[in-house]
């Protein structure tokens, strides 16, 4: 592979990849009810996205990653959560969480993402225990949510520092956090995925005890800077792990209408004569969602696009357009999830069974909505940032 120069994608990676999906997403379709049986990812599959480049898309030009502009890298997981939203979900997961190899010394960063079929995974939330110890971390934790861990060559888990007997504060007394990384083998994965929605990830619980990490192998993603160049790293990393969800999102509406559509041709509803689609409330209604579905997604990538033209040109985003970025993912995630339920409605009787893809639709919508990125609180963050009230803007 020619490796680009540092910030500079490859012309035709997003073409490249867009254009693979659509040999994986037949094959993804045709493995939905195993993959949901299984609440993981086939790993023939896993291998077949990493092939793809799915897990490079937010890699370093430097290292051989795609290093594709975010609209392009959230169309891939817009079209691979249309395919299935578990799928999707374990691609959102593993490309944000190749996110650190623009934050990491350059020489850790190609051992741990330098490899192309490398698949990386892991939980940012500070479960952890770090206790710095010379040069190394000795680390102890259990974390939740561990989506895709199970074809993960490298995990990392967020921890909060201690030393000297006492966790570790930084200037505004808030604790030290930081995300170390360690070979997957080195953690015990705990299978407790058991749940209604999203039910492929796999996202059960990691755990690893007393474990040597070096201090390279870990970054803080709020103290930190990229050492990398280029406006995908002037991106925050919530702010794209709250995007990527919502791509997800989008992309499974927008099959549950199309799974609507498809199904509304053949079918009189009990008690009528007409056919579904020749229904004026079934007209209605899906004119509705189709509308609100696309506004929201106007509303996304608008977003994006000015948060780019800002990372490219200035170097910056600001708090007032990271706060519309998260805006607009949360209204994404949300209205996915009514414009979901309003085809699941719109099915009847028939969207009740397994074998209909529009009750499948509707319980991964509602997980979705489930993450504390896009959760209703986030309303609140933004809300204080447009009011101009002092906030915290280190979660945007």
């Amino acid at each position: 592979m020619t490796v680009p120069g540092a910030g500079t994608p490859k012309p035709d990676s997003s073409a490249a990849l867009l254009q693979r999906l659509t040999t994986l997403r037949p094959m993804i379709a045709a493995r939905v009810s195993e993959i949901e049986a299984a609440r993981h990812l086939p790993a023939d599959l896993a291998a077949a996205m990493a092939e793809a480049g799915v897990f490079r898309m937010l890699v370093p030009g430097s290292m051989g990653g795609l290093e594709l502009p975010v609209a392009a890298a959230m169309e891939v997981l817009e079209q691979l959560g249309a395919a299935d939203a578990s799928v999707g979900w374990c691609a959102m997961i593993g490309a944000t969480s190749a996110l650190p190899a623009a934050y990491l010394e350059p020489a850790v960063a190609r051992e741990i993402f330098g490899r192309p079929g490398t698949i990386a995974g892991g939980v940012y939330a500070p479960m952890g225990k770090a206790v710095l110890q010379g040069d190394h971390y000795r680390l102890d934790g259990r974390w939740q949510w561990a989506s895709g861990s199970a074809n993960c060559h490298w995990l990392m888990g967020g921890a909060v520092v201690f030393a000297e007997g006492k966790p570790r504060l930084l200037p505004g007394g808030l604790p030290d956090t930081r995300m170390l990384l360690f070979p997957a083998g080195r953690a015990r994965l705990i299978d407790s995925w058991h749940v209604a929605g999203l039910c492929g990830t796999g996202s059960g619980e990691m755990e690893v005890a007393d474990l040597l990490v070096p201090a390279t192998h870990s970054v803080s993603l709020v103290g930190d800077r990229p050492r990398e160049p280029g406006p995908l790293y002037v991106f925050p990393v919530f702010g794209l792990l709250a995007l990527g969800i919502a791509a997800v999102m989008l992309g499974n509406a927008a099959a549950a209408i199309a799974d609507l559509v498809s199904l509304a041709g053949g079918k009189v509803p009990q008690g009528g004569r007409k056919h579904l689609a020749d229904r004026a409330l079934a007209q209605i209604e899906l004119a509705r969602a189709e509308a609100e579905l696309r506004a929201a997604r106007a509303f996304y990538y608008r977003a994006i696009e000015t948060a780019w033209a800002r990372a490219s040109g200035a170097g910056i985003i600001e708090p007032t357009l990271r706060a519309e970025l998260r805006l607009a993912a949360t209204h994404a995630v949300r209205t996915a999830a009514m414009v979901t339920r309003s085809m699941y409605d719109l099915g009847g009787g028939s969207a009740l069974f397994l074998a209909s893809p529009l009750q499948r639709r509707f319980r991964d919508a509602h997980a979705g909505t489930q993450h504390m990125m896009v959760a209703p609180a986030t309303y609140e963050l933004v809300g204080r940032v447009l009011m101009g009230v002092p906030t915290d803007t280190s979660q945007l």
